[in-house]
């Protein structure tokens, strides 16, 4: 960890690596151009890797269990595998969806014994609220092994330009749902994803009050930060600020180039970039 430049807190892999290359992801290429990203390659784990051991940089990576009902092509079996092989860069975290009720539970502990170091939930794409109760038997797990939780929160890129919406509802991911969860899992270390637009306020004051709630500032290129962003970042939250990209869709090269026309003050930057990140995934 001290010869790392940077620790992504939040990075997407999207494509196995026994998927046919020729197939397009369209929903991975809407994101793309609502994000103008760049093309960083297919998007397997051990390409991110790579990317990432370029840049002297450390990654936490992910996909999201979309669907209850369906196995997924790109499961946390693969992502644990590659990243057993990739652990001078990869941090796994795995994806349960919440409505898989006891057998999600179950393989979540499944994961945790398996080297998982933490967990990704989208309430948009997975269709639930944070603290609606099908997800109790999942966080009771996360919390007695006291493995951290990121949840999107604010507004999503996915569906955004899409008629309809892409079909992806909004109204999940306000972080004050997490309030409740952070209140019944107090050993559950819980990240908020993003600039929670627009429900900034109520993330940073969910961040404030709850010891085990961090915001990840991943999504949005820094120059965008709504200035009470920044201005807790700089003070109450220095400790509980996390550097995280949204690779593909933001690279953290764009990010990092960006952060020098933010606020958030230099003696901030070695704690935002890793030490937070570090000490919260006890790395």
């Amino acid at each position: 960890m001290d010869g790392i430049v940077a620790l992504d807190m939040h990075t997407h892999v999207s494509t196995s690596v026994s998927a046919d290359p020729s197939v397009v992801d369209e929903r991975r290429s809407q994101m793309a151009k609502f994000f103008k990203a760049e093309d960083v390659g297919a998007g397997t784990l051990p390409d991110l890797a790579q990317y990432y051991r370029s840049r002297n940089m450390a990654a936490v990576s992910f996909t999201v269990d979309k669907n209850p009902d369906v196995a997924p092509e790109l499961t946390d079996d693969e992502i644990l595998a590659i990243a057993a092989r990739e652990n001078d860069t990869i941090v796994p975290f795995g994806s349960v969806h919440p409505a898989r009720g006891e057998a999600g539970a179950r393989r979540a502990e499944e994961l945790i014994a398996g080297g998982i170091r933490g967990f990704k939930f989208h309430p948009n794409g997975q269709e639930f609220f944070p603290n609606d109760r099908i997800a109790y038997d999942l966080y009771e797990v996360l919390n007695a092994h006291r493995i951290p939780a990121l949840f999107h929160t604010g507004q999503s890129g996915a569906g955004a330009g899409v008629r309809g919406g892409g079909g992806i509802r909004l109204k999940y991911s306000n972080p004050l749902h997490l309030d409740d969860v952070a209140v019944d899992f107090p050993d559950m270390p819980i990240i908020l994803a993003h600039p929670s637009f627009p429900w900034q306020d109520e993330a940073l004051a969910v961040a404030v009050h709850k010891p085990q709630v961090y915001i990840e500032l991943s999504g949005w290129s820094p120059k965008y930060f709504p200035p009470n962003l920044v201005q807790y970042a700089n003070t109450l939250l220095r400790d509980k600020v996390l550097f995280g990209s949204d690779f593909p869709l933001i690279t953290p090269d764009r990010w990092l180039r960006d952060l020098d026309e933010v606020g958030i003050r230099e003696e901030v930057h070695p704690a935002l970039l890793k030490g937070n990140a570090i000490r919260l995934l006890k790395l």
